[in-house]
């Protein structure tokens, strides 16, 4: 029995923790274990894949938006790109922390979001959405330190698209003036929402690097050649030699880790 199979204070149950072992054995366990390890990392790229392939809905309602600079569209939200990605957060009155602050769960999102300069680089922009004002987004935005884009909604948008009594995450594809419905996730789904690689696995154009099992004719581009710093992207610049280098002997070393069983 270890320490930490102990009955603790205040008569608190004793922990089962798992058996001390060797190295060895240690190893042999996180071996096994990699094998089921494996096996999700490739049923999540099938369903990003299978994601990729959903038929998409056309919106065709005009919806209205505050941003910091006034009123804007939809369409605006894109900033130009062609994904957007737009996470429906609650901070308004009748919310519990209101105005001191949004939503916890919603903040703990908010908490793990990147730096949103890399689902740029993807052709992605993504964007909060509340029904507080903008002078009171501002300033929860400076308080806890969050520089994602939001807006204030103003319309129907929240009830139209499923996220006027619960957080969610709706994923929309323009073209031209066309604006398209194309994933939509909440509940449980949105904790897995924060970082790069998996709001990308929710977009129709998914990463976009030449590995993944997309549509004909969708872009791609050699793996992990777009990787930049956050303050260094710039649009239409070839993938620095250097880095390219680098990052193609790393491949090299962990497709040959991967062939043989090592990885």
């Amino acid at each position: 029995m270890t320490s930490a199979d102990k009955s603790g204070t205040n008569g608190q149950t004793a922990m089962q923790t798992p058996p001390v072992v060797s190295a060895q054995d240690w190893e042999a366990a996180r071996q096994q274990l990699l094998v089921k390890e494996k096996a999700h990392t490739r049923a999540r790229d099938a369903l990003a894949a299978e994601r990729r392939r959903m038929p998409w809905m056309e919106v065709g309602k005009t919806y209205a938006f505050e941003g910091p600079g006034g009123k804007v569209s939809l369409a605006d939200l894109f900033q130009g790109r062609r994904q957007l990605i737009v996470y429906r957060a609650f901070f308004e009155p009748g919310v519990f922390g209101w105005p001191d602050h949004a939503c916890r769960g919603c903040s703990m999102v908010a908490d793990q979001v990147a730096h949103v300069s890399h689902l740029n680089a993807r052709d992605t922009t993504l964007v909060f959405a509340s029904r507080a004002p903008q002078a009171d987004i501002a300033r929860l935005k400076k308080r806890m330190g969050w520089t994602m884009p939001w807006v204030t909604i103003t319309d129907s948008f929240d009830a139209d698209f499923g996220v006027d009594e619960w957080h969610g995450t709706n994923v929309f594809y323009r073209d031209g003036d066309r604006i398209f419905r194309t994933y939509f996730i909440k509940s449980r789904g949105d904790e897995q929402m924060g970082g790069t690689w998996n709001y990308l696995d929710i977009t129709p154009l998914g990463r976009q690097e030449v590995w993944e099992d997309s549509p004909k004719g969708y872009p791609q581009t050699p793996t992990y050649k777009w990787w930049n710093w956050h303050d260094s992207y710039e649009e239409g610049a070839a993938p620095d030699k250097k880095w390219v280098e680098i990052s193609d002997a790393g491949e090299k070393a962990f497709r040959k880790e991967a062939a043989e069983g090592r990885d």
